[in-house]
């Protein structure tokens, strides 16, 4: 059975697993020292490689190493392994230092570089990493988490509004070729996204 083992960030298992499939076990854990920048950069090179085959140039699709770094640095890094590789990340923080202008409400948690390698999709991961972003940012203290992408990634929207998550506005990142829209989900109990 493939289990998702995770760690909390003071190193003390969570109580529960999350079976995955029978592929071997999928661990979570948080960045660490020692870990591979020149790794996740492939990762996300790989997993957002079918969009830019598809003309939607994600930052992530070509990012260098040294992009990685400092994107990491703006937030709290997961890591999910299987065999010691990196199948699967996200980075998040709460509050979000969004951008000027940027349609999230003051205090809302964010996340970004949410990936999954392409040779492990259709076992849950991504969901379980959303879910790990979610659980993370309202630990830290947000009500509300936004995400963008890319307006023209239909199927991917279509993914973030199934589970529970709505339009609230759009932005341009110089770093795309494209417009995104951003997706908000309410994270407090009894919240239903907007």
């Amino acid at each position: 059975m493939l289990q998702l083992i995770l760690d909390r960030v003071d190193g003390s298992p969570l109580s529960r697993a999350s079976e995955l499939g029978s592929r071997g076990a999928v661990v979570l854990r948080q960045w660490g020292e020692g870990d591979s920048v020149v790794q996740l950069t492939r990762l996300l090179h790989r997993a957002y490689s079918a969009h830019a085959a598809e003309g939607r140039t994600f930052f992530a699709s070509y990012q260098s190493e040294e992009d990685t770094a400092h994107r990491l640095g703006k937030g709290e890094c997961w890591l999910a392994l299987r065999a010691g590789a990196v199948v699967g990340t996200v980075t998040l923080a709460a509050p979000y230092e969004a951008p000027e202008e940027y349609p999230a409400p003051v205090g809302a948690g964010a996340f970004w570089q949410l990936a999954v390698d392409p040779e492990c999709r259709e076992w849950g991961l991504g969901q379980r990493l959303l879910a790990l972003a979610e659980e993370r940012i309202s630990a830290l203290g947000s009500e509300q988490v936004v995400i963008d992408t890319s307006a023209e990634a239909v199927d991917l929207v279509g993914w973030y509004r199934r589970r529970g998550y709505a339009p609230v506005g759009s932005w341009r990142w110089g770093v795309t070729n494209y417009e995104s829209v951003v997706l908000m989900k309410d994270l407090a109990p009894g919240g239903q996204g907007r």
